[in-house]
């Protein structure tokens, strides 16, 4: 397994500007820290159950059906190549507000999150289950994943205002860097 591509896949997904990160940003300037780390943990807890959910049917299906793995790696490797793209192009000058940063909030919009949906449905496929299918790994990379996330959520809460600003200043050279590292991680997934 290439713990590095995995890595920089997981931390670039989670840190870079998506629907709840922004929510985390919007709750912070609207109703403070308090109410945005309430909303923080309800998005951790939906994060890591999809997490879960996602790598138990992968595993369940990999062991029934393995040739399934080829085309959950090639669906994995075209949307993080989407996601590149994305981030290449992204623009974070428009502001969002948000009325609410409750922890159900929080938790509901990762169901509705394509970012997150798709993350978890071929972050496991793509860089675990190659290599590993027992139990314990599986749940360990899980773990994992689902700390990064909450590291990231945690970011964008606590310096809000100023990765705003860092971002807004030099998005383009942000975008760029972190389009090429996910470029780079899906490319690993393949050697």
């Amino acid at each position: 397994m290439d713990i590095t591509s995995l890595l920089f896949y997981s931390f670039i997904v989670t840190f870079t500007p998506g629907p709840t990160n922004i929510v985390i940003l919007s709750t912070v300037h609207n109703f403070g820290p308090k109410k945005a780390m309430e909303y923080t943990y309800g998005a951790t807890i939906a994060f890591g159950s999809l997490l879960g959910i996602s790598a138990m049917l992968n595993t369940v299906l990999i062991t029934v059906i393995p040739k399934i793995l080829i085309g959950m790696q090639i669906i994995g490797t075209i949307y993080m190549l989407y996601l590149a793209y994305q981030i290449y192009k992204m623009d974070t000058s428009e502001p969002t507000d948000n009325k609410t940063g409750t922890f159900i909030s929080g938790f509901l919009m990762q169901f509705l999150n394509p970012k997150v949906v798709l993350f978890t449905l071929t972050v496991i496929p793509s860089f675990v289950l190659p290599y590993y299918t027992d139990i314990p790994t599986v749940t360990i990379s899980v773990i994992v994943i689902t700390i990064i996330g909450f590291l990231a959520f945690i970011t964008w809460a606590l310096f809000g205002a100023i990765f705003k600003q860092f971002l807004q200043k030099h998005k383009r050279t942000v975008n760029v860097i972190m389009a090429l590292c996910l470029v780079y991680a899906t490319i690993m997934i393949w050697m």
